[in-house]
């Protein structure tokens, strides 16, 4: 009998290399525009260097004030979308990209340009706050 499973996996292997060959190499999921994209120690180095404009939530599922801007961050993503990639990463998945950033406090907001950081905002701030950290970092 035939394992439909395996089949499965491996058109999913493929479909992943070949949008990965269609972006030059760079693992870019595919998304809807406006949708916060998942970022990770194994994807961050590409996604940097992917997206002119990149701001990733360093976040945990315990935390209350990175829950408390969560919202603010999907809000963020749709409004954006189109000019600034906006991300979400586990702080406890991914202890890498904590050590990396030197991330000691939670949440924390890594702003990048051109392939480097270019800010940080750490703490639960008003969603007009992030907003406008967003568009002075960048020069929006």
């Amino acid at each position: 009998m035939v394992d439909d499973i395996s089949y499965e996996d491996e058109l999913a292997d493929l479909r992943e290399k070949r949008l990965r060959d269609l972006n030059g190499g760079v693992n870019v999921p595919a998304r809807p525009p406006g949708t916060v994209i998942e970022v990770t120690d194994m994807n961050i180095g590409d996604l940097i260097h992917a997206h002119h404009y990149l701001v990733v939530d360093c976040w945990t599922e315990w935390c209350g004030p990175c829950m408390t801007i969560a919202p603010v961050i999907d809000e963020l993503a749709a409004e954006f979308a189109g000019t600034v990639t906006i991300g979400k990463c586990d702080a406890d998945m991914n202890l890498e990209t904590m050590q990396a950033f030197q991330i000691s406090a939670i949440p924390t907001l890594l702003f990048f340009a051109n392939g480097s950081l270019a800010g940080r905002l750490t703490g639960a701030h008003s969603g007009g706050a992030i907003r406008t950290s967003l568009l002075r970092v960048f020069g929006l």
